[in-house]
């Protein structure tokens, strides 16, 4: 690795080093092949020596044998990959960054280059401790494996209580999909991305929240949690991508699973909320109302049907209104007097 890799602050700038290895199939063939040939050769070294016909060739011929049978056979062994669809191999050589693998299939690269994935190395760890602690709980194979996949990931994480722009105290969680699109970034830049993933995305998602309300009076006036939770979801999308971008991560698609006000000031905020629906509800009857009031006085000025002084028209005004924004069944009261 060079260091126009590098940025000044150690990161990685560049894009990763995509290496094209040749087929490990005819490597495994031939070095089994030569590991038989050297046997056979080592045996007939022996042989010779036994035979005391020609010291020199038969100690050659033993020397030769047991070497690539011993050593360099078993060390080209080391060299052979295999890869499955979706999945990454990351390889250092003597410590420097050796190059990237990303397609699948059986390879042959450096003996001496090893694989590096530091949440493999994590999870080695975890493991080491259930072991030792007797815990029962195992860790999955695949986060044990020095591959680094490169399928979509689903990050499901908990819910937290965090204060809105009013201070209210609400639960909210959230679902991020994301992918490794740089595995060199993912590994030489972060100890972990898993775990660099799981805390931005709290830190990101405490920010979030704390800029907007959990619901507003008005729809239109601003946009809150519960009425722009795609807006919002998309802006913190766009925020965690911005933090993670170091890591190598893509971020896919960012949801809103659960919010809800916390269980202390829920049954409150109920009650606001209803309270609030009855005044919008009693508004458009009231509006409804005055409107067919207005209709009911024009059509009857319009046709002549009865004349009305200014008290009359007050009073009538006054029943239509009783009757039509009453919330319970009228009981009509019929005046079979005169009008005046």
């Amino acid at each position: 690795m060079n260091e126009a890799s590098k940025s000044s602050d150690g990161f990685f700038q560049n894009e990763e080093k995509i290496l094209h290895p040749i087929s490990g199939m005819p490597i495994l063939i031939i070095n089994i092949l030569m590991m038989i040939i050297s046997a056979a050769l080592a045996v007939c070294g022996i042989v010779i020596l036994d035979a005391g016909n020609d010291v020199t060739l038969g100690t050659i011929f033993t020397v030769l044998g047991f070497f690539y049978l011993v050593i360099k056979g078993p060390i080209l062994f080391f060299g052979l990959k295999v890869l499955q669809p979706n999945e990454a191999l990351v390889l250092t050589l003597f410590g420097k960054y050796y190059g990237t693998i990303k397609k699948e299939g059986f390879f042959f690269v450096h003996p001496f280059v090893s694989a590096v994935n530091p949440v493999a190395q994590t999870a080695s760890l975890s493991s080491a401790i259930m072991a030792m602690t007797k815990e029962k709980n195992q860790l999955p194979a695949a986060m044990l494996s020095k591959k680094i996949t490169l399928k979509a990931i689903t990050l499901n994480n908990e819910k937290q209580k965090v204060n809105d722009k009013l201070g209210n105290p609400i639960i909210i969680g959230v679902v991020v999909i994301w992918h490794v699109i740089n595995t060199a970034k993912a590994v030489f830049n972060v100890d972990n991305y898993l775990e660099y993933l799981s805390i931005q995305c709290d830190s990101t998602l405490r920010d979030m929240v704390r800029n907007y309300p959990y619901d507003t009076a008005n729809e239109n006036s601003e946009m809150s949690l519960r009425g722009s939770s795609q807006e919002v979801a998309d802006k913190l999308r766009i925020n965690l991508q911005e933090k993670v971008e170091v890591a190598g991560l893509e971020i896919t698609e960012v949801k809103i699973t659960h919010l809800s006000y916390a269980p202390e000031i829920a049954a409150v905020m109920l009650q606001r909320q209803q309270a609030s629906a009855i005044v919008d509800a009693r508004q458009m009857i009231v509006e409804g109302a005055v409107g067919t009031v207005e209709m009911a006085l024009a059509k009857l000025n319009e046709n002549d049907v009865v004349k009305l002084d200014e008290e009359r028209k007050a009073a009538m005004v006054s029943n239509l209104l009783v009757v039509l924004c009453a919330n319970r069944d009228i009981q009509p009261i019929i005046n079979s007097g005169s009008l005046y």
